[in-house]
């Protein structure tokens, strides 16, 4: 690393971590998701990115986006899938669609679209509960990739206890082809993971912190009973016909999650740990339950993953304004909250000298407004939020096909406006 890249790295380094230490830095960092928004200012479609497996394509447009804006993070390949088109392409999920995929379901520009839907029926609590094992295979793996459809039919009984057993058990034709290919995609991601690390080393060069642990991301149980298991209509159900079963699960869940967070002590110290919350906004759960069922396991959650010596990063989406007293339940300094929307002069107030908190900027005005209306609305949100430090700028969710104008502007205006020796005192 150059001098001069080493200078802005440990620059924006510092601002960012000040902000979540609740002390006012130089300015206001400013540290959006980009997620698409580089894809279309360089000129690409989505689906030629999710498709050039050289990554080159990403290279460019994250390095473009670096030159143009400087944020105070670093732009990579993130979680848009680029590159690994041809791999999605061999694991065949059954609840995902993406730009480029054959038969061009979903718009060349479109972001990957999920699919929800109920892996965990209602007759299978038992085996779920008393065969882990034996479920995952022959029903949730099948249900959500068409690869994994052979293992329907899989069955260990009177296998396990000789190789001539286990043998006839996977030697169908469509066996044989499943391992084949589940073997071209370890491959695949051997090779694709080799040119990740080198293009995140080759923008890390450029002066641009990561601030992500690479040790991966952690979830409140509930969403993933929810996301993963039953569905977001039959997981609400269940909170009043089977709240023993969601108990039973978060009890085994949240054992597993604080083991794997402990299991990184040491790793990556001071990065981000990423948690996205899908069912905890206003108005899916009431107060009792959101305390009872999510709010409870999202706190031990916060905890240890500060006691390993990482920064949790809690990315609220949806409404959370009936929430934030939950949120103000942990060790000041610690913790950096996104809000996607919230009354941020409220969330301020609440949060202020406990958490950082970001976001509450509208996406959608990057995509409809005037650059006058966006300069307007950064300043307000500055006013609101950054005096007294403890303030991240993000928008409320990831950037898309936003107007440059737009986009420039708010770039803008977070470093001449946001600068702490002219903002409002506390």
């Amino acid at each position: 690393m150059t001098p001069e890249n080493q200078k802005r790295y440990d620059e924006k380094l510092k601002r960012v971590c000040d902000a979540i230490a609740l002390a006012e830095p130089d300015r206001v960092p400013i540290t959006p998701s980009p997620e698409l928004f580089p894809v279309y200012n360089a000129g690409y479609t989505v689906a030629e990115v999710i498709y050039d497996t050289e990554l080159t394509k990403i290279r460019n447009a994250a390095v473009k986006y670096l030159n143009d804006f400087d944020p105070d993070n670093a732009a990579g390949v993130g979680m848009i899938y680029a590159g690994e088109g041809p791999a999605m392409e061999m694991s065949r999920p059954k609840n995902m669609r993406w730009a480029g995929m054959p038969g061009n379901i979903i718009d060349d520009n479109s972001l990957q679209q999920y699919i929800e839907f109920p892996v965990l029926l209602d007759e299978e609590f038992e085996e779920f509960f008393s065969d882990r094992t034996g479920w995952s295979l022959r029903k949730s793996a099948p249900r959500t990739s068409s690869l994994l459809e052979p293992f329907a039919a899989f069955s260990a009984r009177g296998s396990m206890g000789s190789a001539r057993g286990m043998a006839a058990a996977v030697s169908s034709p469509e066996f044989k082809a499943m391992i084949q290919e589940l073997w071209r995609i370890d491959e695949f991601y051997q090779n694709y993971q080799e040119r990740v690390n080198r293009l995140n080393d080759e923008i890390r060069e450029l002066g641009y912190p990561t601030f992500m642990a690479s040790s991966g991301m952690a979830g409140v149980p509930f969403d993933e009973y929810s996301d993963f298991l039953r569905g977001t209509l039959l997981s609400l159900a269940d909170l009043y016909e089977n709240p023993e079963y969601i108990e039973k699960f978060i009890d085994e869940k949240i054992e597993q999650t604080i083991a794997a967070i402990y299991a990184n002590k040491g790793i990556d110290d001071g990065k981000h740990v990423f948690m996205a919350l899908h069912k905890g906004m206003d108005g899916f759960m009431n107060d009792e339950h959101y305390r009872k069922y999510y709010w409870k396991h999202l706190q031990r959650i916060i905890l240890a993953i500060i006691d390993v010596g990482k920064v949790p990063y809690i990315y609220t989406e949806g409404k959370y304004n009936s929430r934030l007293d939950c949120l103000t339940e942990v060790p000041p300094g610690k913790v950096f909250y996104h809000f996607e929307e919230v009354d941020m002069a409220v969330a301020k107030k609440k949060l202020g000298g406990i958490a950082c908190i970001s976001g509450g900027f509208p996406s959608a005005l990057l995509d409809w407004g005037t650059p006058e209306q966006v300069r307007d609305a950064v300043k307000r949100l500055l006013d609101d939020c950054a005096p007294g430090g403890g303030f991240i700028f993000e928008t409320s969710c990831g950037l898309g096909n936003c107007k440059r104008e737009n986009v420039e502007a708010m770039f803008e205006t977070v470093k001449s406006y946001g600068v702490y020796r002219t903002l409002p005192r506390a």
